[in-house]
């Protein structure tokens, strides 16, 4: 089931569905991150609400699984966050889900980071912070040549947006009025080391719009403040931004807002707190 572009933002149903897939990916990444003892587990489950509501209600995925060039892409900037994606590309039949538990291991094309063309829906190999969205930048421009009508996402972490690289790509899309272009910052506040407020200062949405973008603010984990907002992407000549205020292990209570899971990964007694707490919620 994919229900692409809703069109009553009050559907209970719809609602419902979306919450029971975000439920379903975070199970996912869940089991992902602790068989394979990896990190980053809380970076992955903040942004389990945005990949959820653009894949099911806005990515057409059966121009993914074609692999046609008017297909909508997806590009994971902040890759050590992508067991989220690979959880949510089985969420939507483009991987298998018995490929998961092939998570980390040697060999496996389920790799840390993204490697481009690994999967369907896998468009770019990211993880060296600052490079997905001039590539985004790369793509929208590339579609608006070729009078494509899709949307270019690219999806970034707050502390990634210490990037330079970042800037230049802004600059550049604002130039080209890359209006196909939606610009998603993961706001979870925390990064490797440290509060990201306490690295970078200023706020998100004065710096893009003084830019030239034309930027929102929402409930990173709200579907209806999700959905509205990406229905509006478009709207005007310019790239859209959007700065989603979201919580670092969002729906695992003890890994909320903690600085170490974004290197931790659950022994057993957490993880069936974990999954005791997911499948209660």
């Amino acid at each position: 089931m994919n229900l692409n572009k809703v069109q009553s933002l009050n559907n209970s149903k719809v609602i419902n569905f979306i919450e029971s897939k975000a439920k379903e990916i975070r199970l996912s990444i869940l089991d992902m991150v602790t068989a394979a003892k990896s990190s980053h587990v809380g970076s992955a489950l903040s942004i389990v609400d945005i990949l959820t509501v653009l894949f099911h209600n806005f990515i057409d995925v059966n121009l993914i699984k074609k692999n046609s060039n008017k297909r909508d892409y997806f590009i994971l900037s902040k890759g050590h966050s992508v067991a989220v994606l690979y959880a949510t590309l089985a969420s939507v039949d483009l991987i298998s889900k018995d490929v998961l538990s092939d998570y980390y291991k040697d060999g496996s094309l389920l790799a840390g980071h993204p490697i481009k063309n690994s999967f369907p829906g896998i468009e770019a190999s990211t993880g060296s912070l600052g490079h997905g969205l001039p590539l985004s930048v790369g793509l929208a421009i590339a579609s608006k040549k070729d009078g494509i009508k899709n949307k270019i996402y690219a999806l970034l972490g707050d502390g990634e947006c210490q990037e330079g690289s970042v800037w230049e790509a802004v600059l550049m899309a604002v130039r080209f009025r890359l209006n196909n272009l939606v610009i998603i910052v993961d706001s979870n506040k925390l990064q490797g080391l440290d509060k990201t407020e306490d690295i970078v200062f200023g706020n998100w949405q004065e710096k893009f719009k003084a830019f030239g973008c034309n930027t929102f603010v929402v409930n990173g984990h709200d579907y209806l403040e999700l959905i509205n907002v990406f229905n509006s992407a478009g709207s005007t000549e310019f790239p859209t931004v959007v700065v989603a205020n979201t919580i670092k292990g969002k729906g695992i209570s003890f890994m909320e807002n903690k600085l170490e899971w974004h290197y931790k990964s659950p022994n057993k007694e957490e993880y069936e707190l974990a999954k005791k707490e997911i499948l209660s919620s």
